[in-house]
């Protein structure tokens, strides 16, 4: 029982650790659970192809740890969480950490448990080093690469492909040192203990406090912007002003629907943002009764409105990429009224 323990319990505390940890708890729990199933799952196939490469004699043992392992299995954890970032499923860095982990973990109960089930003769000390090494290691190393994967995403000019490139290549080249054992293997999981959580924690520090940035600044802007739709200046402002251009090239009646899906994306950006304001501070607002029939009436807009409309009122999103995000945080509140 002391092997099981600390083959399987370090990965599942970190995890829990890093979601108590996010102030905002935007990652629901079925997306954990999702993602704990997702590792797993590539866990087995990885250990399959593993064992089949190993099998056919033409990979040394050596080079099939070190070098084709890190690759595959890299690989096969990171689909899931390109997919999320890439479909803005992930709002902030912190979601990204704790997703990605999430997976690592899933990963490392089911490669743990097969070494459980076939190595019986073995010392703690090698379940130490697979349970507080190994185990992490598979979380942190996919934690970084969506973490990674996240920050271009968010560039203003995207980077979404070159950012997945980069942080797959950052966690499979960890994982090929780790795999290496160039310090003896307590020494390693020591050193790794120490340097990939600080890491984590610093970018989960450093995230915390731009989501407060983002939420505290782009609130005060959608009031303002609320209130200046609302004002009979509008016209003279650049948002009415492009809008009376688009009359050139587009039907009225669809420029009616650009205005009034305009002025019910600000109404609902402040909704998510006080949410998440009250959620920091412990509380849990109401959700507000008209929620379905607005979040419907946004829909029915945006096929009024059409792709090429869509396209067109892509300049007025001023608040940046993260905005869209707010959809998910009203959509998960829908779901638990």
């Amino acid at each position: 029982m002391i092997d099981v323990a600390v083959a399987l319990v370090p990965v599942i505390v970190f995890l829990t650790a890093l979601f108590l940890m996010d102030t905002f708890r935007l990652v629901r729990p079925s997306w954990i659970v999702a993602a704990l199933a997702y590792g797993a799952l590539a866990a087995l196939a990885s250990g399959a192809l593993n064992d089949w490469l190993g099998q056919t004699g033409r990979v040394p043992p050596e080079v099939l740890s070190r070098y084709i392992a890190p690759v595959t299995e890299e690989t096969l954890k990171a689909l899931l969480l390109v997919a999320m970032v890439a479909t803005a499923r992930v709002g902030f860095l912190v979601d990204a950490a704790v997703l990605g982990f999430a997976v690592g973990t899933g990963f490392a109960l089911v490669e743990n448990l097969e070494y459980l089930r076939s190595l019986r003769d073995v010392t703690t000390a090698v379940w130490f080093v697979r349970g507080l090494g190994t185990a992490v290691l598979q979380g942190a190393t996919t934690s970084i690469l969506a973490m990674i994967a996240k920050t271009g995403a968010d560039r203003p000019r995207g980077g979404l492909v070159s950012a997945c490139l980069i942080g797959w290549l950052a966690a499979a080249v960890i994982h090929s040192l780790f795999n290496h054992r160039v310090l003896p293997p307590v020494a390693q999981t020591l050193v790794l203990l120490v340097a990939l959580p600080l890491a984590m924690l610093s970018v989960f520090e450093r995230s915390e406090r731009a989501t407060r940035e983002w939420v505290g600044a782009g609130l005060d802007l959608d009031v303002e912007l609320l209130s200046l739709v609302g004002s009979e200046h509008f016209a003279a402002t650049h948002f009415g002003r492009y809008l009376e251009r688009l009359r050139e090239r587009l039907p009225g009646s669809v420029v009616a629907d650009m205005f009034c899906l305009l002025r019910l994306e600000l109404e609902l950006s402040v909704q998510a943002k006080a949410m998440l304001l009250a959620r920091e501070a412990g509380l849990d607002v109401p959700v507000d009764e008209d929620l379905s029939a607005s979040l419907a009436e946004r829909d029915h807009l945006e096929r009024s409105i059409g792709r090429a409309g869509l396209l067109a009122l892509q300049p007025l999103h001023v608040t940046g990429r993260k905005d869209r995000w707010h959809r998910h945080v009203l959509n998960e509140r829908r779901g638990t009224r």
